[in-house]
């Protein structure tokens, strides 16, 4: 696989890592959904009534900017737990260049989306919301792509809509293993509501450096330090730490591991080996922690357990290699995309 670098049109990418820091402490905020930050394109507005609440679900749809093997079929990109549809913006870059139309929503309780005082959130849920943003959209068929937590969502979307999911693409998803039964001990919403109110820029940036770019640090990162510090510190701080303590309680108690052999349509999972992303791994026994989060293992689990699937790893990349090293990704994510 050839691997080049990815030009990037940040102007952040010309100032020092130590002014980035000062700047994501001192002077990030955003509103409860997301104001103030820009979206590499126009961001749009699905309105809809779930659990009798009025709710606005934020969402890109891009057109292909060429004609290629994309031609007539739509991607959808969904994003993870510290992740926006805006994180996506050199995949959608790259699959408009191949002639796919793309959506790209950002889910409630995330980024520029509702953040609901009250809300039972379920995978199950938030794929009805996506079935029916894309409904509203007049896509029938899609190809769910799905990253982090956005994996998760997207194999539940295609257990529940096969017939709607025409390929499931799951980018170091989480959920390749049941963490509770594993030995995670449980915190309560209380507790993870807690634990959100004292996010940093720092902390951030600490967590992302350590799993999702093995160590290494580029100045076009911090525009997502930016993005999450300045949504968790801004005016709708609380609602914000609120909504995202209940999002953590879903993943941690709604496993999707054990029903990947129901998956009924093609997957493929595009791996960098080097994630040790584990929910509660932070509280865990250190023997816990010490099994858990090994995608060089979970990865080849998963496709064994998921019929009709592919596995393509890249060794040595973090949870995000769409963003760590963009040019490697999308060269196999089309290539894949084209099977």
């Amino acid at each position: 696989m050839i691997i080049s670098s990815m030009p990037r049109a940040l102007a952040l990418a010309t100032l020092s890592l130590p002014l980035l820091a000062a700047a994501a402490n001192d002077h990030y905020s955003y509103g409860q959904r997301l104001e103030g930050f820009t979206y590499p394109h126009k961001l749009e507005q699905f309105d809809f009534t779930s659990q009798g609440v009025k709710l606005q679900m934020a969402y890109m749809d891009v057109a292909p900017a060429a004609k290629g093997p994309g031609d007539g079929k739509t991607a959808v990109l969904l994003h993870g737990k510290n992740f926006c549809g805006a994180t996506w913006e050199a995949t959608i870059t790259a699959l408009t260049g191949a002639g796919y139309r793309v959506v790209a929503p950002d889910q409630v309780g995330f980024c520029a989306s509702s953040k609901p005082e009250h809300y039972q959130y379920s995978f199950q849920q938030l794929a009805a919301n996506t079935d029916a943003l894309l409904k509203h959209l007049g896509v029938k068929q899609s190809i769910m792509i799905g990253h982090s937590t956005g994996g998760m969502l997207a194999t539940r979307y295609a257990l529940m809509y096969p017939q709607a999911t025409a390929k499931l693409v799951m980018v170091n998803p989480i959920g390749l293993e049941d963490w509770k039964a594993l030995g995670v001990p449980p915190r309560s919403v209380d507790q993870w509501n807690e634990r959100e109110l004292k996010t940093t820029a720092d902390s951030i940036r600490k967590y992302e450096s350590k799993t999702y770019y093995g160590g290494k640090w580029k100045p076009e990162y911090e525009r997502w330090v930016d993005m999450l510090a300045g949504l968790s510190n801004g005016p709708g701080k609380q609602v914000v730490a609120w909504n995202s303590a209940l999002i953590y309680d879903m993943i941690y108690t709604q496993p999707v591991v054990y029903e990947f052999p129901l998956l009924k349509v093609p997957t493929v999972l595009l791996i960098g080996d080097a994630d040790t992303t584990a929910i509660g791994a932070d509280i865990a026994p250190p023997e816990v922690k010490a099994k858990i989060g090994n995608y060089k293992v979970l990865g080849k689990q998963a496709a064994k357990a998921i019929p009709d699937s592919r596995l393509v790893e890249f060794p040595g990349k973090g949870h995000a290699p769409q963003m760590e090293d963009p040019a490697m990704f999308h060269q196999a994510l089309l290539e894949e995309l084209k099977r």
